[in-house]
């Protein structure tokens, strides 16, 4: 049955509209005059989505997601699809763009403007265009060939062309149309097509006879996705398919109103077209099927109008033969039958050929023949006999290599650029109709004062560092590349040095070091010279160099690897140093970019370390500390208002920990004028969950690691380094450590509490200790103190010292974790204690691990912490010498009275003691012994003091912690004590046997 031909919908403001689907069909996009892009889910949908773009809107093309549009500020613009956010400007014109279009995988965009031109746009990198010149007119039309090799573009000044791109010539062209002075006065908009799935060209005519009762000129055409069916929409207003392959009109619709149909798009998967007309309306021909073919009782006319009769097949052969219907999906089993090129060519030419520079149809024909290759592989006329094609390659795509550039510069088509700005200055570089010129400017003026030079060798990349200015320059036919060198830090007067380069090779990237400077070309040769211009090594590269950067004795060169496949760049990196001990850091690793990106920057940071950017502006730095891995450290964007802004990084500084940007509102790179303000962004490592106050202060400790490697790598290379600021920096990563052990200790990680006093140094895990003793965590506390004399010994065995004639005193571990070290036996073996009894904080910092002396200030074999020095004595008084002895609960709840009222402050007196029974029950027999030792014996207890943290009335002394430095260290007391013995059975615990010392009174 026939398409069925849908009502037509207002959609934009009276004049030239355009329409496109998605990838998946599901949304019709369409533009107008009115400058709206309007996203229909269906015809019938009556709240499409608008978006503005501009003042007028000429063509729009969608594809992977990216929605392109020409607007009538004189730009192609980017947005996301179906949101429909700005995404950047692709490429600007001196006037408004006419016509764009993608290619076959959505890598490149073709524009065609009314100044004449047509530029071929990378969209990984709108920097990477191709600008085709030769029309004389304003561009009509622009269409690329399923290869992706040429570019068909038809003009106002009557001719039609075909492109090489890579090498930007013209191939042939042809003189087919009438000539206009503008779109608007152009008869027809002849939007050139290529057939789908095809190596072959297929040139159609802007107009052509079709069976009515006078001649229509054709407006646009479109092929189906299965390349068997050719849409074409007139002036008229005459909607036509043809069966290319049956040569039979299978379906003709006239528009309601006979309006100019504008705008014509097949469905992805066929079987339905979108056609907008003049006047703004869309519309859609739907359930379009093969059937069709054979009610139409006047497809031989059609046939006999547009093809030669030089085939006598029954009409309905075409169809039998298993003809893919525009309904049918293209990536269908019968896809190999689509590839049957069709063997028609126009016949009645009278419509269009009609001026001086008509040519006859043999003319035309001389004309094809110079298009044609000599291994008749790649592009024949219509005219050629059919043959069969090779099958179609479907699988992953190739990605295009990213070309050669300098870091820290703007595109070289632009007519004003930056071409270096970096820590030392800005080089500018104007080429106008005025001036061609560079510009140096020096952040600190006591470097050397500005420079103005005259670019009369067309100097297109340069770099600057403290000691010269570097420029380099592409070769011509008559001229060879040349590196020249203005050596400003010279003691001579000859500041200038130049070099010219061998035949047929042009720099590609330079850079500069500390009395050197790089420059990679296009023989894959990287040539070292000195800073006053002796020509030194040179290595051959791996592979097309992408950019180099230095920094005092180091290079860093990325280079292309080999191909990339989906979007993704295939780049190695090496580093060389240059200093006493020359060697390769890096051997060649693959450079880590993100997704379906591209290097954006590469260079070092003030320190020395090299990083890089990519086009997702996630910033990597080196981390020396891992083999030389990268690690993500900033990502630019999360900075970013819109999706449109971009950074544009000029200098990276670890120490502060600042990333330089100038922000570029709606565009990747700045303007020259007004000078850009420089932008502070600060580092964050990607952690996880970095809202969380572990999350954060994860994130502190292991950046500050990070950014502060370099003094290592510094110090290692024999330079002088900041020790303030290093031992600043310990002491910052220390204090995050000890605030995450807190934190892991009050949500009862004990277990990732040792993890980070792994991570400290010996004497932060002595304040480790501390605080989980203090915080009852006596399990804990034990392995914390093992942990400690596994770090004594380390740094015992790093830093050998004199063996001290003392006995040192030694530890002792139980097995049941409690926080209390007793002694295996009773007689005959030395007292021991625990490290918990012996450790002491530094009101300043802590103290150092010394012999049992103190006073020489060496490590022995076994250390052991320095004990406490007793405060001074102050006067106590007591009115009575007479101690009450309280259970061990009793004294239990008096400590821990304030914790259950914090708890629970509307407990009365009684309920107070029945919650302390109930909690007091809970803790093991262990536990009881530990809490309440804990409260009797101060935890600052020392082997040699008495403890004196509370006034002195009275305390218990257990007797397994009595030895004769108690007795020496009680003896200088100046109270007089009274010895008690006690014994007192706690409840449900151990019994306490020790001695009561009471001061007299």
């Amino acid at each position: 049955m026939p398409g069925e031909r849908k009502p037509m919908r207002y959609g934009h403001s009276e004049g030239h509209t355009d329409v496109c689907f998605d990838d998946a069909g599901k949304y019709i996009v369409t533009c107008g005059s009115d400058g709206d892009v309007r996203i229909w889910e269906s015809l019938d949908d009556d709240d499409p989505k608008s978006i503005n773009v501009g003042e007028k809107v000429y063509s729009l093309a969608l594809k992977n997601g990216k929605l392109v549009t020409a607007a009538s500020n004189n730009t192609v613009q980017i947005h996301t699809f179906p949101e429909g956010d700005p995404d950047g400007i692709l490429t600007r014109f001196t006037t408004n763009a006419t016509h764009i279009t993608y290619n076959r995988s959505g890598s490149r965009v073709a524009a065609g403007s009314s100044d004449f031109m047509v530029k071929v746009v990378e969209m990984y990198d709108s920097s990477q265009q191709k600008t085709l010149r030769g029309h004389t007119a304003p561009i009509l039309s622009v269409t690329f060939d399923p290869k992706d090799e040429f570019l068909a573009s038809a003009s106002c000044d009557g001719s039609v062309a075909v492109w090489k791109i890579e090498e930007q010539t013209q191939v042939t062209s042809w003189p087919l149309l009438q000539k206009s002075n503008d779109v608007i006065n152009a008869k027809s908009l002849c939007r050139l097509a290529w057939q789908p799935k095809s190596f072959y060209l297929h040139l159609l005519p802007p107009s052509f006879s079709i069976p009515c009762s006078f001649h229509q000129a054709i407006n646009v055409v479109a092929w189906s996705p299965c390349g068997k069916f050719l849409a074409a929409g007139s002036i008229g207003g005459l909607l036509t398919v043809w069966d290319v392959e049956s040569k039979l009109c299978v379906e003709r619709q006239t528009h309601e109103k006979g309006y100019t149909v504008c705008g014509l798009a097949w469905h992805p998967l066929g079987g339905q077209i979108a056609y907008t007309d003049t006047e703004g309306c869309l519309g859609v021909l739907d359930g379009l099927s093969s059937s069709s073919s054979s009610s139409s009782t006047t497809a031989p006319a059609s046939y006999n109008d547009l093809f030669d009769d030089d085939d006598d097949r029954p009409m309905d052969e075409g169809i039998s033969e298993g003809t893919c219907s525009p309904a049918k999906n293209p990536g269908d089993e019968d896809d190999d039958d689509d590839l049957i090129p069709a063997t028609g060519r126009a016949r009645n030419r009278s419509a269009f050929l009609d001026d001086e520079n008509s040519l006859d149809t043999g003319s035309l024909k001389q004309g094809l023949d110079k298009f044609v290759d000599d291994d008749d592989s790649a592009i024949v006329p219509p005219a050629a006999a059919a043959a069969p094609l090779w099958p179609v390659y479907d699988g992953p795509m190739p990605t295009p290599p990213q070309k050669a550039f300098q870091p820290g510069s703007t595109p070289a088509h632009l007519m004003h650029r930056f071409m270096m700005w970096n820590s030392v200055g800005i080089v500018r570089g104007y080429n106008d109709d005025q001036d061609n010129a560079i510009d140096v400017e020096f952040h600190d003026t006591a470097v050397h004062h500005a420079m103005h030079l005259t670019n009369s060798l067309g100097h297109t990349v340069a770099d600057l560092s403290q000691e010269a200015v570097l420029l380099a320059c592409p070769g011509t036919d008559e001229l060879a590349s040349k590196l020249q060198c203005l050596h400003f830090s010279s003691w001579d007067t000859n500041k200038e040095w130049m070099v010219d380069l061998p035949k047929g090779e042009d720099v590609q990237a330079l850079c500069l070091g500390q009395g050197w400077a790089a420059a990679a070309t296009s023989a894959l040769i990287l040539r070292l010279f000195s800073i006053g211009g002796v020509q030194r090594e040179l290595f051959s590269l791996p592979g097309p160099v992408v950019c180099i950067a230095g920094h005092g004795e180091q290079l860093l060169v990325v280079y292309h690897r080999g191909t990339g496949f989906d979007g993704e760049q295939a780049l190695g990196v090496q580093l060389l140093q240059f200093g006493q001990k020359r060697r390769q850091v890096i051997h060649g690793e693959p450079l880590p970019l993100s997704r379906k990106s591209h290097l954006s920057w590469l260079g070092f940071t003030a320190e020395g370390t090299p990083c890089f950017i990519d086009s997702e502006g996630v910033v990597r730095l080196l981390n020396r500390s891992l083999g030389n891995m990268w690690t993500p450290v900033c990502n630019t964007r999360d900075n970013c208002k819109g999706k449109s802004d971009h950074y544009w990084m000029v200098g990276v500084h670890e120490n502060p920990q600042q990333l330089r940007c100038i922000p570029c509102k709606g565009s990747r790179y700045p303007p020259t004028l007004p000078r850009p303000a420089v932008a502070v962004l600060p580092f964050k490592l990607p952690l996880c969950q970095t809202t969380t106050e572990k999350g954060q202060m994860e994130e502190q400790y292991w950046r500050s690691v990070l950014l502060h490697n370099h003094y290592g790598f510094l110090s290692s290379s024999g330079y002088e380094i900041d020790e303030e600021g290093q031992s600043q920096a310990q002491k910052e990563q220390q204090e995050l450590l000890m605030k995450m052990f807190a934190l892991s200790c009050k949500l009862e990680r004990e277990f990732r509490s040792v993890e980070l006093a792994e991570l400290m140094t010996q004497n932060v895990v002595t304040l480790a200790i501390r605080y989980a003793s203090r915080s009852r965590r006596m399990a804990l506390a034990q392995r914390l103190s093992d942990l400690a004399l596994e770090k004594a010994n380390q740094l015992q065995g790093e830093e050998p010292q004199e063996e001290e004639e003392e006995e040192p005193l030694q530890y002792t571990r139980r097995n049941t974790g409690s926080g209390l070290g007793r002694s295996g036996s009773a007689g005959g073996q030395n007292r021991v204690t625990n490290v918990l009894d012996s450790m002491m904080l530094s009101s300043k910092k802590p103290t150092a691990l010394l012999s049992s002396s103190g006073s020489t200030g060496k490590l022995n074999k076994t250390p052991f912490l320095k004990p406490l020095a007793p405060r001074p004595k102050t006067k106590v008084q007591h009115n009575s010498v007479y101690v009450r002895h309280k259970s061990g609960f009793q004294l239990w709840l008096e400590d821990n009275r304030r914790i259950i009222l914090a708890d629970n402050p509307d407990l009365e007196e009684t309920d107070v003691i029945k919650e302390a029974i109930g909690r007091f029950r809970t803790l093991s027999a262990d536990d009881r012994s530990v809490a309440v030792l804990d409260i009797l014996i101060p935890v600052r207890l020392a082997p040699t003091t008495i403890p004196r943290s509370k006034p002195l009335k009275s305390f218990v002394l257990p007797i397994h912690s009595l030895n004769s430095t108690h007795t020496q260290s009680m003896s200088q007391l100046s109270l007089p004590l009274h010895l008690h013995h006690v014994s007192n059975s706690f409840h449900g615990g151990p019994s306490l046997c020790g001695f009561l010392f009471d001061p007299c009174t």
